[in-house]
């Protein structure tokens, strides 16, 4: 049992902590991906910040995180270059914007409800294996593929595998300790009897973890085996102030908005990443432990609004991301709060402390990023997948089906148009039994259209 439901505000003391750790992976994955993407490396921060404050602040979800994605980098950086400057791009992801408003209100987000549960735990436990293997070379200092890279074929010709192959070359001391003493850290984290005391329920193991990281920075500076280079740490472009955040930020050329180019992008970014923000609301329900449902239609309005808040002041499209949501719910975050602080945190560092932030390595995030591949990859859900009972479940609604089939051709046929609805929800119904071990997203879609 875990207990009532919690409350937005009661539930401080979780999603605070859980903000921070949040905030600490989401700063080098939103720099990735904005230099993957050919963009300004602050767009990808603006998007950060708009995906935590503002979608945080519509969105329905409990436990998700949206921030730009790796998914779109391929597609926003083919973009940039067709449209000719990133001013131009930012139209596009304005208009991206107002299709997902006209998606959520059209109810589309009925699309997500028909991800089955297998589905769903198999793609979690695919990205923990990709989050761990692609984890292994920043963890030996060797990071020449950019932090968040998630794709098998990497921008620095190399793949998954052959990274791992060729990162023996260049192994450096101070990194692995780094990751060797993280890691230890975060798995003295999750012991028993350091979870029952309060003060390690406030104090999170991945913030002990960076603070080590920074000190041991600090102390390896003076040698000459161990010393970190620039390109091992977090990398904030930015010297801090407000002024300095003002002068950073981009705005649209809206000299373009005739160009049909622009619009046609924009299309493909709503497309695409509502497909994967439905994929990732699934995926972080399934891992709510109070299995709350997030509206879909809502998430895409909040998407929606949020990428045309991020068009116009510079930042990359967003969607909802796994990643950050896995570290928010294994962080102990309890509501959708640590979700809009994480934004508030990222808006406040740039300002305050980036020189505080270019000190934490890469290595020590590694470590962090190891454990949460292990928690979704973790031994027992490939046990889980082996135990399903497919046949049980098709023998069990076969007949079911075959009677509902013929009925509904028979419906067709009359042109009963009350028989036909009826016995095409009893289908949905069915569907859902046999999709089982099914996440209900069949009776979903029937309580839906019902």
């Amino acid at each position: 049992m875990v207990g009532p439901k919690p409350a937005l505000f009661k539930s401080l003391k979780y999603d605070l902590p859980a903000s921070i750790i949040v905030f600490l992976v989401a700063m080098p994955l939103c720099l990735g991906i904005a230099l993957a993407s050919g963009a300004p490396l602050f767009s990808g921060l603006i998007a950060g910040v708009i995906g935590g404050v503002v979608v945080g602040s519509l969105s329905g979800s409990a436990l998700g995180v949206s921030g730009p994605a790796a998914g779109l980098a391929v597609i926003v950086l083919a973009a940039i270059q067709d449209l000719g400057s990133f001013e131009t791009f930012l139209l596009a992801v304005i208009f991206a914007g107002v299709v997902q408003l006209i998606m959520g209100y059209a109810k589309a987000g009925v699309i997500g409800y028909f991800f089955p549960t297998p589905v769903i735990n198999g793609m979690l436990a695919g990205i923990g294996l990709l989050i761990i293997l692609k984890q292994i070379p920043h963890s030996v200092g060797y990071d020449a593929d950019y932090e968040g890279d998630m794709s098998f074929i990497q921008p620095d010709s190399e793949n998954t595998f052959s990274e791992i192959y060729k990162m023996m070359d260049y192994l450096s001391y101070g990194p692995m300790t780094i990751a060797f003493v993280s890691l230890a850290v975060l798995i003295l984290w999750e012991l028993n009897f350091i979870k029952k005391h309060k003060l390690f329920q406030l104090i999170q193991g991945p913030l002990v973890a960076v603070v080590i990281g920074i000190i041991l920075n600090k102390l390896f500076a003076g040698t000459e085996d161990f010393k970190l280079s620039a390109t091992q740490l977090v990398s904030i472009p930015t010297e801090g102030g407000f002024s300095d955040l003002l002068n950073n930020l981009r705005f649209p050329n809206w000299a373009e908005m005739r160009n049909p180019k622009v619009y046609l992008t924009g299309l493909i970014l709503a497309v695409v990443g509502s497909l994967e923000t439905l994929l990732s609301v699934e995926a972080s329900d399934k891992q709510d432990p109070w299995k709350r449902r997030t509206p879909a239609n809502q998430e895409l309005k909040a998407q929606g609004f949020g990428n045309i808040v991020s068009g116009l002041l510079g930042g990359l499209p967003l969607t909802q991301v796994i990643v950050r949501s896995s570290v928010n719910v294994q962080a102990g975050g309890r509501t959708k709060l640590s979700a809009i602080l994480h934004g508030f945190i990222i808006l406040l560092s740039l300002i305050l402390i980036p020189g505080i932030l270019n000190k934490i390595p890469l290595s020590t995030l590694a470590a962090i990023l190891f454990l949460v591949g292990y928690k979704l990859a973790k031994p027992a859900i490939f046990s889980w997948c082996s135990e399903v009972n497919r046949d049980l479940a098709v023998d069990q609604n076969e007949r079911y089906y075959d009677d509902n089939a013929n009925s509904f051709f028979a419906d067709t046929v009359s042109v009963d148009m009350g028989g036909l609805h009826e016995r095409f929800l009893a289908m949905i119904d069915v569907g859902g039994h046999i999709l089982d071990a099914g996440c209900g997203s069949g009776r979903d879609a029937k309580a839906f259209l019902e």
